[in-house]
């Protein structure tokens, strides 16, 4: 399990969203867990939690996008935490993809090398 909430302090707990269940503004199943000192045990539980009311509208890409995190978390929100993980995820998918197709500037486009559209 990989926590969500990006860097915090010892004594909040870790959370990872294990499924929404509704399409409205719902509730969604979290997965929460703290480690004991020493990190010999592990306490976890499992709640329904409502997701984050916040979100910010990208005015140049005409989209938004809302917070997955559930309401009132610590920290900031989930379009702010850096995910080294995720990050090196998406290099090695990016790096493979150049690799077998080629990269974006070898790539003719739609109608070759032909200049006529």
């Amino acid at each position: 399990m990989l926590c969500e909430l990006g860097e915090h302090g010892e004594a909040i707990e870790h959370a990872a969203r294990l499924w929404t269940a509704e399409t409205e503004l719902p509730a969604s199943l979290w997965f929460l867990w703290t480690d004991s000192p020493g990190g010999h045990r592990v306490h976890h539980r499992f709640t329904a939690l409502p997701l984050c009311p916040v979100r910010i509208h990208h005015v140049k890409e005409n989209y938004r996008q809302w917070c997955d995190l559930y309401d009132d978390h610590p920290g900031n929100h989930s379009f702010h935490v850096r995910d080294p993980l995720r990050d090196a995820h998406h290099a090695q998918i990016r790096s493979d993809a150049e690799r077998a197709y080629g990269s974006a500037a070898d790539d003719p486009g739609p109608h070759g090398d032909c200049d006529e559209r």
